[in-house]
């Protein structure tokens, strides 16, 4: 088999990233050697692959969902926003410059077409099958044109396309009719069939609604996956995170001790890699929220102040919002902060930023004794170490090189008092570091919270794969969809008018 499917949306968030996951890991229990790929990503939420390559998080959880070991392959083009109409481009895992996106679209994302289908082939030389993730909707016919990561990247290898719905938000069925109708008619031809997700309720009601669309499009629904709970997955992009809501759906497990223990979040502007907090959310009774106002911060025992894609503007941002004063007042009274990467950043005396914001000289926070210089130069790496007597793992992503000028050493940063600083993402990840880390915050704070012994954020995470894995081989018609992907979309599906406009198929496609 060198098989493959194109898993789509009808929108934004439809649950691309967690069936493409799901998908990854039934085939993978079923003995078959597969391997996500995106072709183009945007989001601030990466991961730095062993080869010191970045790419998004969604791909790296897609990979261990496939049980192997995530590469610069799998999502040769990242796009990390910097405002609303520009972002910073990443190929092949290293940065090559920021374009706004009509420079993107007007001529660089089709230029990158070889670069992407290069990858795919590369893969679909090692594995079975490679699960390929879109983005957004195939039907944005404005960009139609020049798309490399829906219908032009599935035209280029000839893989089958399901287009997934999000049923909870409603609208599912014209969603669906809508999407293909907008296709050109070569587009069409690989649109196999529909995958609805987030159903609550009874299916048999739904099923009248699924025979008038096979009617309308000729076409089949491959399953339809429940709502679910607690899924807890890595998210794709951070800018869509409620600042009122928990860090994920999943229900508080009580405390093991008296307490629980309450994190704030910083919800500051272009945050990225929020998923840092996600191994503090999975410890029973840690509860974590993300805020954007100074009352917030009042009864949390343990402030975070996370990654961003703009430092200078982050810290302009705490300082309009009273966030800073804040902080400042947590620092004296001896209660604890944390940032990491760009909130460490921002806990230092002073920037000079001549790279991400272009402002120059610029004051920090001076909670702790830390000055930090922009470079062009991105450092990319997986830092193995030790802090309060633990081992520690994570990866750096930052432009920002810090010179720490005392405190106490803490990961490759320092701690003044209560107040910690790191570039260090995933560092919490690390169970023995975290319950130290914890049993720390709680006796600044005054809490009686005791750290469970036994919580294993890798085996959660295996946990949350296994049931994206069990969504799929319980609610799809698996069968199917493994025809669709060992022999490709059947021929003589019908065309569903008005139909796109017309697209010559891309360069170089692989036979």
């Amino acid at each position: 088999m060198s098989g493959g499917l194109l898993v789509a949306g009808t929108t934004s968030d439809a649950g691309k990233s967690v069936v493409t996951a799901g998908i990854c890991r039934w085939l993978t229990r079923e003995g078959i050697s597969v391997a996500p790929f995106k072709a183009q990503n945007m989001s601030l939420n990466s991961f730095v692959t062993r080869e010191g390559a970045e790419i998004g998080r969604a791909q790296a959880m897609q990979a261990q969902a496939a049980r192997v070991e995530p590469s610069a392959l799998m999502n040769p083009v990242l796009l990390k926003p910097g405002s609303d109409r520009s972002s910073q481009v990443v190929l092949m895992g290293r940065p090559v410059g920021e374009m706004s996106a009509r420079g993107y679209h007007g001529g660089r994302q089709q230029a990158l077409l070889d670069t992407v289908v290069g990858c795919l082939e590369q893969l679909r030389g090692t594995y079975d099958a490679v699960i390929c993730e879109g983005a957004g909707s195939p039907a944005e016919i404005n960009l139609r044109r020049t798309d490399i990561v829906n219908m032009g990247i599935a035209r280029a290898a000839r893989f089958p396309v399901v287009v997934v719905g999000d049923i909870d938000r409603g609208g599912v069925f014209a969603s669906f009719f809508g999407t293909v109708a907008l296709l050109a008619p070569a587009d069409q031809e690989l649109v196999a069939g529909f995958l609805v997700n987030k159903f609550r309720g009874d299916v048999s009601l739904l099923e009248p609604g699924l025979a008038m669309l096979r009617g309308l499009t000729g076409r089949p629904t491959f399953g339809v996956l429940p709502f679910r709970h607690g899924l807890g997955i890595d998210e794709e992009d951070g800018l869509r995170v409620s600042l009122r809501g928990a860090v994920r759906e999943s229900v508080v497990a009580p405390p093991h001790g008296e307490d629980v223990l309450r994190v704030a979040v910083c919800a500051v502007p272009l945050m990225s890699n929020f998923t840092d907090v996600d191994a503090l959310a999975a410890e029973p009774g840690v509860v974590v929220r993300f805020v954007d106002r100074a009352d917030e911060l009042v009864d949390a025992d343990l402030v975070v102040v996370p990654g961003t894609r703009g430092t200078v503007g982050a810290l302009r941002w705490l300082r309009e919002r009273g966030l800073a004063d804040a902080l400042a007042r947590r620092a004296a009274e001896g209660r604890p902060v944390l940032g990491i990467c760009g909130g460490f950043q921002v806990l230092g005396e002073h920037i000079e930023d001549d790279v991400e914001s272009r402002a120059g000289s610029v004051d920090g926070l001076g909670l702790l004794p830390v000055r930090v210089t922009f470079r062009r130069e991105k450092t990319l790496a997986r830092p193995v170490g030790e802090a309060l007597g633990a081992p520690v793992e994570g990866y750096e992503i930052h432009h920002g090189v810090a010179d720490v000028l005392g405190g106490e050493p803490f990961l490759d940063g320092c701690r003044v008092g209560a107040v910690w600083g790191t570039h260090w993402h995933g560092s919490l990840e690390s169970d023995a570091f975290r319950r130290r880390f914890l049993t720390e915050v709680a006796r600044a704070a005054g809490r009686r919270f005791v750290p469970a012994p036994d919580t294993c954020f890798e085996a959660l995470r295996e946990q949350q794969l296994d049931l994206l894995g069990d969504l799929v081989e319980e609610h799809a018609d698996t069968a199917a969809l493994l025809r669709l992907i060992e022999s490709g979309a059947p021929p003589g599906l019908p065309f569903v008018p008005p139909g796109g406009p017309s697209v010559p198929a891309a360069r170089g496609t692989p036979a």
